[in-house]
């Protein structure tokens, strides 16, 4: 089961980069790692850098995946952008934000639903 949840989770961050891609964003990082949180996506859209949450689901019998972020998950993935700031200065002073990308496939893991939801965590 694990294995199939990590072809899963690796299919839809593939989509979601090639969605993001589409619509002008610059790809710098994938999977960045820290103590707080893991970032699927690190981009940059225009002088913005974003992070990005990418949730993907087979179907949405069990509810739809933009609806997966916890108000605890939304804490951490906000502590991972400070952490990955400290950890890179070469990116200097920068807008940033985190986004959420909802990849819903069909039964054949073709891609029936792409949704992109800008600044789905903030603070406060």
């Amino acid at each position: 089961m694990p294995h199939a949840r990590s072809k899963l989770g690796t299919a839809g961050e593939a989509h979601a980069r090639r969605f993001l891609e589409a619509r002008g964003y610059q790809f710098v990082e994938a999977n960045w790692r820290c103590r707080a949180s893991e970032f699927d996506l690190v981009m940059r859209d225009h002088d913005a850098l974003v992070f990005v949450e990418v949730k993907t689901r087979r179907s949405e019998a069990a509810g739809r995946a933009e609806e997966s972020i916890s108000q605890s998950k939304g804490a951490k993935l906000l502590l991972a952008g400070e952490w990955y700031l400290g950890e890179h200065p070469d990116v200097g002073e920068v807008v940033w934000r985190l986004d959420l990308v909802a990849v819903t496939l069909g039964p054949e893991g073709t891609v029936m639903r792409v949704t992109h939801v800008e600044n789905a965590v903030v603070s406060g």
